[in-house]
């Protein structure tokens, strides 16, 4: 997609000008493009475009999974791939910068440039994106008189250092467009929009500083801010949201971009799981074009995993799927893909209008509404909404009649026929399965019987209570976790000791009393002697931790040991940086007569984790510290497992079931594949069976996994697992059984596809001028499938979901037969909607076509 390649060599394909630009650094093959915009749209070489983007985030997958996410992007209709760029990821230590794997950003873009997209890179330096600390490194947070995100030269000092750097990283491997490379756009800051108003008169500076600074590092291309409505020119200001359709610029001289279309919600530990319908997602799509958009990013297209210690929050959980059209897994998630896959397809239909002119608003009734492009040349496109949530209509438009659906837009390429409808899917569904797989013993090379690693296969070291580290420190009275650890570890032990006597006023039936302790978050687990007292943890809408904790004390000496964690730093607010963690008190010993404030005590801390110091997650690790002994350790807290897997067989991607351990965090063969939580589970309300997607949607409409853990599966890429054994070593930090983990594989187990002779035809079959019959198309999802058997068909008014159809009130006799006959030893196949195949069953009524299908 790069413009300008050599007129002396017109034969060769854009995505090949792209692949040889790469490996030559750009040479005569390849000539730099404009990108400049105007009120209607972001302009390439002197032609306005409406682009459709996608967000994946390179940390968030491995670089041997990008390629192929990225070609499925590109097959569902994408134009660009949109990506934050992570600072605390690429410099952990100030002036120390690390771009290898997962971190590549170069190779990310590249690859990205090798499917022939193009790339928005949002700087940011900010990103917020559910990522710790919002994304700044935490060495920023000890700068003498730094103050982040306003007028404060420390900080602007090092944003604007950073942000050459990447843009400097850019220029070298010539990746700007202005250069001959994919990427067209910029993002300086972000959503800072939302709580300027925090920082006073300074947030006005601040901005129009960091606009100058990006617009001075001469990239050849546009800067964006989003949910930032006084960016100043030459900045565009750009919407976030559900809905974007109502959004304006801040300047006629600039087009309407939508930089995040949110294609769910993120998962929180403790809460259940969000997703949103494709039909109102592609409503919400529609809208945006319909009113004059004409740049669109889904946040996110990819969702992927939140590896290692790198989730926000807090309480953001590992998995970061999203409910996005390519899920954590890299599959697609059907019909979410194909559904917007066809919309892209009609929206680029309408592109010639689209881009040429403002649209001419007509009202069609109560809750419905058409908005027509036209050109002086004839090209005409239309479209037509029903925003009503109750009920469908049919509307007269340019002396025709239309049915509009409820919450749905019709799209009419060319002002008459109805291509695609929001509401109303062609697209097929898929049915996929966690299949639980066998795996191998330590000891031996015989597979077991089942999909756990056996209990005489697991090592163990249990983590000491307390301090055992050479570099703790004693400090008078409590400090602040984040400001103590700077984030190097989730976990800080607070360590005093009190001597009993016997008659202490605080005793009552002389040894017990009440341990009372306030935290700021986000976890707590409180030891006394050694022993494991009580433990508290906040939640994703409060943090803070009250224990209180009826205790017995021994005569003499007693020592109490608090073990702080934190489960991701916030990254989002107003002055986000500032707020704390850990234990700030008061610790109390509350009894009948009196109470002792133990806040003030002589305190010892440790950062970290005794195994951590040791670095016994890593293959080099020292093994001889293992214990190897046939009674396992289960349902204890702070013990480490080690344990071992064969690579399970074939390509599907592989997760691991945590049912049965509590919390910690979990790596394979030296990699953190983040924390788990399976202890951790949601409210047994606030699910339904099923959610109605008219009407507008919020984070918390349409939820399932009620009364469930939060996240049970916890992918692990299949670049991670190598051939022969595998090493997995996890820390339970709360108590669970490793012998109850189990390895699966996640695969598509069932095509499906209801479509109805009310629907539009496929747009393929329009646009080589076939019948516009509507369409069932069914089609493997892995090259060198075959359809083996068809495990439902009906014709007529069918009803359920991919996996629980059921036939209607009227069936054709002779539906199952025709689809094997049609189906049955091919790779795809199209059946038409309609009695002309299928017969009559019931005169006068609108029929339907559904099927499921099995491939191998």
């Amino acid at each position: 997609m790069v413009a300008g390649a050599d007129a002396a060599s017109p034969q060769l394909s854009p995505y090949l000008v792209i692949f040889l630009c790469l490996l030559c650094g750009c040479s005569h093959l390849c000539a730099a493009a404009t990108v400049t915009y105007d009120h209607r749209a972001l302009v390439i070489d002197g032609t306005r475009r409406a682009l459709i983007s996608g967000s994946i985030h390179y940390p968030r997958s491995t670089p041997e999974m990008w390629p192929d996410l990225v070609e499925k992007s590109k097959n569902g209709g994408l134009d660009i791939v949109e990506t934050y760029v992570f600072w605390n990821l690429h410099e952990p230590v100030q002036g120390q910068y690390d771009f290898e794997g997962r971190k590549d950003l170069v190779r990310f873009v590249k690859t990205v440039a090798e499917a022939g997209l193009y790339v928005h890179l949002r700087i940011g330096p900010y990103v917020c994106a559910e990522w710790n600390y919002g994304g700044f490194p935490l060495w920023l947070h000890f700068i003498p008189g730094i103050k982040f995100r306003t007028d404060n030269e420390p900080f602007k000092r090092e944003v604007q250092r950073f942000t050459t750097k990447i843009v400097e990283m850019m220029k070298q491997e010539k990746l700007y467009a202005s250069q001959g490379g994919p990427i067209i756009l910029s993002q300086i800051e972000n959503e800072y929009g939302n709580i300027d108003s925090s920082y006073g008169a300074a947030a006005k500076t601040y901005i129009n500083w960091t606009a100058s600074m990006a617009t001075s590092l001469d990239t050849g291309v546009p800067w964006v801010m989003c949910q930032q409505a006084d960016a100043p020119d030459p900045i565009i200001n750009t919407c976030n949201g559900f809905y974007c359709d109502q959004f304006t610029p801040n300047s006629n001289k600039k087009p309407k971009m939508w930089t995040e279309n949110w294609s769910g919600w993120f998962l929180s530990f403790g809460g259940g799981v969000p997703y949103r319908p494709v039909e109102d997602l592609a409503f919400a799509v529609a809208r945006f074009f319909q009113r004059g958009g004409t740049f669109q990013n889904y946040y996110m297209y990819h969702g992927g995993t939140n590896f290692g210690r790198t989730t926000g929050g807090p309480f953001i959980a590992t998995s970061y799927d999203y409910d996005a059209p390519i899920d954590e897994y890299g599959i697609l998630r059907q019909p979410k893909w194909g559904h917007l896959r066809d919309l892209h397809k009609a929206i680029k239909l309408c592109e010639g209008a689209l881009v040429a002119t403002d649209p001419t608003y007509t009202s069609l009734g109560q809750n419905l509404e058409a908005h027509v492009y036209k050109t002086a040349s004839g090209s005409c496109a239309a479209f037509l909404a029903n925003v009503g949530t109750q009920s469908d209509a049919t509307v007269t438009f340019n002396g025709k009649t239309y049915h509009l659906p409820a919450w749905s837009v019709s799209i009419l390429p060319d002002c008459q026929n109805v291509v695609f409808n929001t509401a109303q899917i062609n697209s097929q569904a898929t049915l996929l399965e966690t299949k639980y797989v066998k795996t191998y013993s330590q000891a031996s090379d015989q597979p077991i019987n089942t999909s756990e690693i056996s209990e005489s296969s697991w090592n163990f070291i249990k983590e000491p209570v307390g301090i055992t580290k050479s570099s703790a420190f004693t400090k008078v009275g409590l400090l602040e976790q984040i400001n103590t650890t700077a984030d190097a570890s989730d976990y800080l032990w607070y360590s005093t000791s009190i001597d009993i006597n016997g008659d202490e006023p605080f005793l009552f039936n002389g040894t017990q009393t009440t341990l009372h302790i306030e935290s700021l978050g986000h976890v707590l687990h409180a030891f006394v002697n050694g022993q494991l007292s009580g433990s508290g943890m906040g939640n994703s809408g409060n943090a803070k931790v009250t224990l209180d904790n009826s205790i017995m004390l021994a005569p003499g000496k007693n020592k109490i040991d608090l073990l702080s964690v934190t489960v991701g730093l916030q990254n989002y607010g107003a002055f986000f940086d500032l707020w704390g963690a850990g234990i700030t008190g008061p610790v109390l010993l509350k009894g009948q007569k009196s109470t002792t404030d133990l806040s003030s005590n002589d305190w010892t801390y440790q950062i970290g984790l005794h195994g951590e110091e040791l670095g016994i997650y890593e293959d080099s690790g020292d093994s001889s510290i293992w214990i190897s002994q046939s009674a396992l350790p289960k349902n204890q807290p702070l013990v480490w497992y080690k344990g071992y897997f064969d690579a399970p067989e074939g390509n599907d991607p592989v997760a691991i079931d945590f049912t049965g351990m509590g919390k910690g965090e979990a790596w394979v063969n030296g990699q953190s594949i983040g924390r788990y939580w399976p202890a951790y589970v949601s409210p047994q309300t606030g699910c339904a069976t099923s959610c109605n997607y008219r009407g507008a949607f919020s984070s918390n409409k349409c939820l399932k996994n009620c009364g469930m853990p939060s996240q049970r599966l916890y992918h692990v890429p299949r670049s991670l697992i190598q051939s022969g054994k595998n090493r997995l070593v996890l820390f339970e930090e709360m108590g669970g059984d490793p012998t109850q983990i189990s390895f699966a594989t996640r695969q598509t187990v069932s095509l499906c596809g209801h479509v109805s002779e009310s629907h539009p035809a496929l747009l393929d079959a329009q646009n080589t001028a076939q019948s516009n019959v509507p369409m069932l198309r069914l089609e493997c999802p892995y090259p060198n499938q075959m359809i083996s058997s068809i495990k439902f068909a009906s014709f007529g008014t069918p009803y359920g979901t991919c996996g629980s159809y059921n036939h209607g009130k009227c069936s054709s006799a002779d539906a199952l037969a025709v689809v094997q006959q049609a189906c049955i030893g091919v790779e795809s196949c199209d059946l038409e909607v309609s009695i002309k195949l299928f017969g009559d069953p019931c005169r006068n009524v609108i029929k339907s076509l559904a099927v499921e299908a099995a491939c191998t």
